[in-house]
């Protein structure tokens, strides 16, 4: 069933405290909407979230990835910013929910999904979200384990468990718990820490910029490096995955950008903040990293794309801790915000009466860790062609199912008390609409069924898919699994929706 669309938008949605059944099975104090007295998040507390979820070491390296592949610096900034251009607009449309409704992104997904169908894809991007966890987390303690090994000297030198020293391990899970412990403390916690966490982390970029320029006396010769993949076929065979890849990089935002701004103040709020805040921010941080490699290759012999381990080449003390605190900020930062709040909605979800927000979180760290995220980045080909690719395929399926429903079919107007209980306009048939449930298996399978590993620089096989694709006949769509996901899962449900009764 669909709801009947006015023509005139209506403000924001506030529900009664006795709109559904105090005991009901699908509700609890996290998934309820945000009343609209806690909804002031402004557009500067949008603009410091993406301030500080870009500033983190992966999207500093994306550029390098590129570069890794044979573009140039010119061309992996261009990539960089058109994917986040792109991006942006679904972002925009899913956000448009959380100010007007105060809903997580498993509510609104039940509108489409049904009340339990829902839990399809909140599992999928809770899925995405712990491996992502991971990953920031081993990254961030890799940048604490070696600044500290120049300030504290043989820190690096210890005995190893598990192919790396225990110090590293010690890091990882140090840091490991300090995430869990900001995020336990609620959302508004979370605001605050990114409040100042994203103006400090962007003095930290434009240190080590002027420290490396003043060292090099400028960029040097990178800037200057010609594309070893040029402007033709070799070119577009790197960019079309490569800018997929870019866009999975946000692509998890991309859905559950509701869990943020629904404790927005209005639509113009979340609009202008993710409109200032992630494109302009996400293409200035890549070319900030371009500058600093270069002036790294000048002053050293060798681009070091890593910024903590071209920070770890000053001697200076007070310069070092800068750079740990530094990296400590902008890794916390970006990993609590983009990579915990969104599972432990998804898993409330889940269960609303046996697992909260909290219990959520912690559930994603340890998820986080049993993945073995040090895997994940181990290459450039398995980092941004297999990891990248496939999420964004997937997770472009979800969009484009969560749009079509909240834009085209219902127009922007949803019946809130029906999202909490059983047999309501969104339980359509046992919980699930299984029209969503179809149009995400056909846009998942046209996305990334055509999966394929490349072989890097020694010729081997980089990645766990097969040379031709794991359904030959689809390689040809792999490239693009973001777009043909998003495209082939909108269309479909739309159509499969269209003769149902409206309300």
């Amino acid at each position: 069933m669909t709801d009947t669309a006015p023509r005139t938008p209506r403000p924001a949605v506030e529900l009664a405290a006795d709109a559904y059944p105090a005991g009901s099975r699908y509700a609890n104090e996290d998934l309820r909407p945000v009343p609209l007295a806690d909804r002031r998040w402004t557009t500067y507390n949008f603009v410091a979230l993406w301030i500080g979820m870009a500033h983190c070491i992966p999207s500093w390296t994306l550029a390098s990835g590129l570069v890794a592949l044979g573009m140039d610096w010119k061309q992996a900034v261009l990539t960089i910013a058109l994917a986040n251009v792109i991006v942006l607009l679904p972002m925009l449309l899913t956000g448009h929910a959380g100010p007007k409704y105060g809903i997580p992104f498993p509510v609104l997904a039940r509108a489409g999904f049904g009340v339990r169908g829902a839990n399809l894809p909140a599992l999928v991007r809770a899925a995405v979200a712990c491996c992502w966890f991971g990953i920031q987390t081993w990254i961030g303690g890799q940048g604490i384990f070696v600044l500290l090994g120049k300030i504290f000297g043989g820190w690096t030198g210890a005995a190893e468990v598990g192919g790396y020293p225990w110090t590293l391990w010690l890091c990882f899970f140090l840091f490991w718990i300090l995430e869990l412990a900001i995020i336990y403390r609620g959302m508004e916690t979370l605001r605050r820490f990114e409040n100042w966490a994203a103006p400090f982390v962007l003095v930290g970029a434009v240190v080590l910029l002027v420290w490396i320029a003043n060292k090099a006396g400028g960029f040097g010769p990178l800037l200057h490096e010609p594309s070893k993949v040029g402007w033709g076929p070799d070119f577009w065979k790197v960019f079309f995955p490569g800018l997929m890849g870019m866009i999975g990089f946000w692509s998890t935002l991309s859905l559950n950008i509701p869990d943020f701004t629904r404790f927005g103040k209005g639509q113009r709020a979340q609009v202008w903040g993710q409109t200032l805040g992630l494109p302009t921010t996400m293409t200035l941080f890549a070319l900030m990293s371009v500058l600093v490699t270069a002036g790294s290759e000048k002053v050293y012999g060798a681009p070091i794309w890593d910024p903590v381990a071209l920070a770890g080449k000053t001697d200076n003390v007070f310069g070092l801790l800068f750079a740990l605190v530094t990296v400590f900020v902008a890794t916390i930062s970006v990993n609590v915000a983009a990579n915990v709040v969104s599972p432990a909605y998804d898993l409330a979800n889940l269960a609303p009466k046996l697992i909260s927000f909290r219990t959520g979180a912690i559930i994603t760290g340890v998820v986080g860790v049993l993945v073995m995220p040090w895997k994940l980045t181990s290459t450039p080909e398995l980092y941004i062609f297999t990891w990248l690719g496939v999420v964004g395929g997937l997770l472009g399926t979800v969009a484009g199912i969560l749009i079509a429903d909240y834009w085209i079919v219902r127009r922007t107007v949803l019946h809130l008390a029906d999202l909490y209980v059983r047999g309501g306009r969104y339980w359509y048939r046992g919980g699930w609409n299984w029209r969503a449930v179809l149009a995400f298996v056909v846009g998942g399978v046209l996305a990334v069924g055509g999966s394929y590993s490349t072989l890097n620089a020694k010729g081997e096989k980089a990645g766990p898919f097969p040379l031709d694709g794991l359904i030959p006949f689809l390689k040809p769509l792999a490239d693009y699994g973001w777009a043909v996901g998003l495209g082939a899962s909108l269309v479909l449900y739309t159509v499969l929706m269209a003769g149902q009764r409206r309300d």
